[in-house]
């Protein structure tokens, strides 16, 4: 008899977690987002987003869409509301490569999700993919600019 094969399994590519700790960010990570975007109107199942994110996971999970950073995935399922009170930013920038959900659209429009470190989804907070490209490369602009003025 053939082993049934598991529906969401860990991709190879993911180091730092096991297939349980996977198991849970995935289910609480389709959960949240079903929530918030039921908020907006979208009505979405777990199922669907459990499907979504993993195909997410499994087209370059390991690195963080936007930069290209690997992504720590021990990081996963250990964030303390405690520690981020009494640490407050400090403790946040110690799960900057954690690996997060991020909504975006394809080329034909349709919402998709990407993964991504909690760095980037917390800076890029609702802008779409090209609105945060367009902000980061007017931060790099005037960076330019500023050191340009300065050897002046």
């Amino acid at each position: 008899m053939a082993s049934k094969q598991r529906l969401y399994a860990l991709p190879k590519c993911i180091i730092g977690c096991d297939q349980k700790k996977y198991d849970k960010w995935l289910q609480r990570k389709a959960a949240a987002h079903v929530r918030r975007d039921g908020k907006r109107g979208r009505r979405h199942t777990v199922a669907e987003y459990k499907r979504a994110i993993h195909k997410a996971v499994l087209a370059g999970g390991h690195l963080d869409h936007y930069t290209g950073e690997p992504l720590d995935w021990s990081l996963i399922s250990t964030f303390s509301n405690d520690e981020a009170k009494s640490g407050r930013s400090k403790y946040k920038k110690t799960l900057w490569l954690l690996p997060t959900v991020d909504h975006t659209f394809d080329a034909d429009g349709k919402q998709t999700f990407v993964i991504c470190s909690w760095k980037v989804n917390d800076a890029k907070g609702d802008l779409s993919h090209d609105e945060f490209c367009t902000l980061c490369e007017l931060v790099l602009k005037h960076r330019a600019h500023q050191k340009a003025t300065i050897r002046d």
